[in-house]
């Protein structure tokens, strides 16, 4: 009785870690998969402020983007994005709306006049 057991606990134990390392196989294989299925690129995006970075970072974070960010010294936006779900155009366009010009598409002068003084990139009057 005492060896069914111990081979009763061995066949356990190789299953836990068949189990686990196939799961480990698994999920590395489907991190590969999603990583295909991203795109990213960067864009100049006028702007002058923290406050700007979090309002095209918002802006930009449509559906379909997985990361948006804005770096305010070098005043570009990394986007990643699923191709499949919307277009770097799409992102771009709402960053527009947002009242910030890209080097693809100019904001408006409806959308630029909505920002807050200090965001006012033409005329760079920020004091923060």
């Amino acid at each position: 009785m005492r060896m069914v057991n111990s081979i009763y606990n061995l066949n356990k134990y190789f299953m836990k870690q068949a189990i686990v390392f196939l799961s480990i196989i698994f999920y590395s294989f489907s991190a590969i998969a999603q990583e295909k299925d991203v795109v990213t690129e960067t864009y100049k995006v006028d702007g002058n402020c923290n406050m700007c970075k979090k309002r095209i970072e918002e802006a930009a974070f449509i559906k379909g983007v997985k990361r948006a960010e804005w770096d305010a010294d070098k005043h570009v936006l990394t986007v990643v994005y699923k191709p499949s779900k919307t277009t770097a155009n799409d992102v771009l366009t709402s960053v527009a709306k947002a009242g910030y010009s890209s080097e693809k598409i100019a904001a408006t002068e409806t959308a630029y006049n909505k920002l807050p003084e200090c965001c006012h990139y033409k005329t760079e009057t920020c004091n923060h």
